[in-house]
């Protein structure tokens, strides 16, 4: 009796299923776990306070240059384009906070139309930026 042995030509293949959908998971799971800042555009010199306590995170940052000028995302805007700007922001994110950031060379009244304007639109967390001397 004679044996043959034949080698079966077996591929095996590697289910890789699994692995694709741990990939997605962990995306999915980084981006939901992840937090981005929203800047208002510009950099200024803010006025430096004593008692400055640190706000983690605004839903929303306005900034103020020295000149006057309204910044809100990358974008220069109009006084009056303020409001529209935060309601939008606030139909989206109720619990959100507004973060005034003021050069400490811009004018007081320019600031305070700002924060009325942000007031107008049914926002109370509202916040000014300082820096801690």
């Amino acid at each position: 009796m004679r044996r043959t042995h034949t080698q079966e030509n077996t591929v095996e293949n590697i289910n890789l299923t699994p692995l694709i959908d741990m990939v997605f998971i962990l995306l999915i799971f980084f981006l939901v776990t992840s937090s981005f800042t929203k800047e208002s555009g510009i950099e200024v010199d803010r006025p430096t306070a004593q008692t400055a306590v640190r706000e983690e995170q605004g839903s929303m940052i306005i900034g103020i240059t020295k000149d006057g000028k309204i910044w809100i995302e990358n974008n220069q805007i109009e006084l009056r384009a303020v409001r529209a700007h935060v309601e939008h922001q606030y139909a989206q994110n109720p619990e959100g906070t507004i973060i005034i950031l003021a050069d400490k060379s811009a004018r007081t009244g320019i600031t305070v139309d700002v924060l009325d304007q942000v007031r107008l639109a049914g926002v109370t967390n509202i916040s000014i930026a300082a820096s801690t001397e």
